[in-house]
């Protein structure tokens, strides 16, 4: 767990099914999601690499930095400029993402 002045990250083991679509075709697809809860932020699914179609991802010139995860590169999907990102060298605290790929629209499947 990450903690500064009222702002918490955690990551935690998840177990339900989520899925990627785009397109009408499945990106992604997990029953083992890393799952990132971050104070003013829906939870975000975290994809091992295993998980992802990396054949459909373009790599984007795009970079961000978070004070608490780290910098972050991204991935465009056919139609979806930076939809994707992972955290290649991640901070200690959040260590647990490295590689793994988060999607701007991940859906929680039933059953």
């Amino acid at each position: 767990m990450v903690m500064t002045a009222g702002h918490t990250i955690t990551v935690e083991q998840g177990t339900e099914y989520v899925r990627v679509v785009s397109d009408g075709q499945i990106v992604a697809e997990s029953r083992r999601p890393l799952l990132l809860r971050e104070t003013g932020y829906p939870v975000r699914y975290y994809f091992p690499p295993e998980d992802v179609r990396t054949d459909l991802l373009t790599p984007s010139d795009t970079t961000t930095h978070c004070p608490f995860k780290g910098d972050a590169s991204y991935w465009s999907l056919p139609g979806a400029s930076d939809a994707v990102w992972a955290y290649p060298t991640p901070k200690a605290e959040v260590a647990q993402v490295k590689d793994h790929f988060c999607f701007y629209d991940t859906e929680v499947v039933a059953g």
